[in-house]
């Protein structure tokens, strides 16, 4: 899952900006991609706002839920807008913690939907995202309807949180040097209570492969005394990650610093071409339509086996929670 194409082009062909005033745009629900040519690294800044709101507002979930799914949709927001306007992002978790299952799904090029499902029962007080995932894996699936092709990569979970889980997922699967940095939190104003969060994505793609080279990874049952290869780090990506980690998480949230004037903080030194932003959007794909096309690939007994004590058939979307009524006999030839 190539992010950025090495030939040094945006994918979506925008033009680099100059003296370009921020706009509420570069503070809310937006992407913002950028490139740090002269250190051979691409990225893409992601702030949201609203979106999350909307999405936390249908489910009420506590605080370390919320805080978890809101990290989980930053990164898909960072690793899905780089798709075509006809492709789909999602990532998922499931794990064996209090927070056994995330979904985001990101459809091109700016519809991000999301839930969890949690055990309300079992939730400490104040632990961080890893804790609360515990166990299990995260799974990442791009699937281009164009080409009606499908791809998927899994990465193990153990405790970690997200950032580090996308690190491996990186660093195992694509083999891409990557920087990831994420923060959400909750903002309390005059105006009342509101989620934000904030993402940073880094990755290393210069023109010659044998810059790209990294070291071994564990040789799980190597035998004893196995010779592991070991590549030095590229400077330029060594001065890369130092200035990305500089950012702080009230940084990657603050809904008074716009994306542009935050990436001339972190990268003035070495000089940052700043690409057209893109909107992102709470909306889910469900419809009732769909649901239609679903219930009717149910057997008879199948969906007899649904009738409420109504005699209808309820549906919920566990995104969105619209909730759809049914008559059975509709189904029926």
């Amino acid at each position: 899952m190539v992010l950025w194409g090495k030939s040094g082009v945006n994918p979506r062909g925008a033009q680099a900006m100059s003296g370009r005033e921020p706009t509420s745009r570069d503070r809310d629900d937006c992407v913002l991609p950028f490139a740090v040519e002269a250190l051979d690294v691409r990225g893409r800044l992601a702030r949201l706002g609203p979106a999350l709101d909307a999405i936390f507002r249908r489910h009420a979930y506590p605080p370390p839920i919320a805080r978890a799914v809101g990290e989980a949709a930053v990164l898909g927001v960072l690793l899905g807008s780089t798709l075509r306007a006809d492709g789909r992002f999602q990532l998922q978790t499931k794990t064996d913690g209090p927070l056994n299952m995330i979904v985001v799904d990101f459809d091109a090029p700016d519809r991000l939907r999301a839930f969890a499902r949690y055990a309300a029962d079992a939730l400490p007080e104040a632990v961080s995202t890893g804790e609360l995932l515990g166990s299990g894996h995260l799974a990442l699936t791009i699937e281009d309807l164009r080409a009606d092709s499908r791809y998927q990569g899994v990465v193990p979970v153990s405790g970690q949180g997200l950032e580090q889980a996308a690190h491996e997922y990186f660093t195992q699967s694509e083999q891409i040097p990557t920087f990831v940095r994420l923060a959400v939190a909750q903002e309390i104003t005059a105006r009342g209570e509101h989620w934000r969060g904030g993402g940073l994505l880094l990755q290393f793609l210069p023109s010659s492969p044998r810059r790209l080279r990294q070291a071994d990874l564990a040789p799980g049952d190597a035998p004893p005394g196995a010779v592991l290869h070991y590549t030095v780090e590229d400077d330029a990506w060594t001065e890369a990650k130092a200035l990305a980690a500089t950012v702080e998480d009230h940084e990657l949230i603050d809904p008074g610093l716009p994306s542009q004037h935050l990436l001339y903080r972190l990268f003035h030194e070495r000089g940052a071409s700043i690409f057209e932003p893109h909107s992102v959007r709470d909306q889910c794909r469900c419809s009732t339509a769909r649901i239609e096309q679903m219930l009717r690939s149910f057997s008879t007994k199948e969906r007899a086996d649904m009738i409420d004590a109504r005699g209808r058939i309820a549906v919920t979307c566990e995104f969105c929670s619209t909730k759809r009524d049914f008559e059975p006999g509709a189904f029926e030839p």
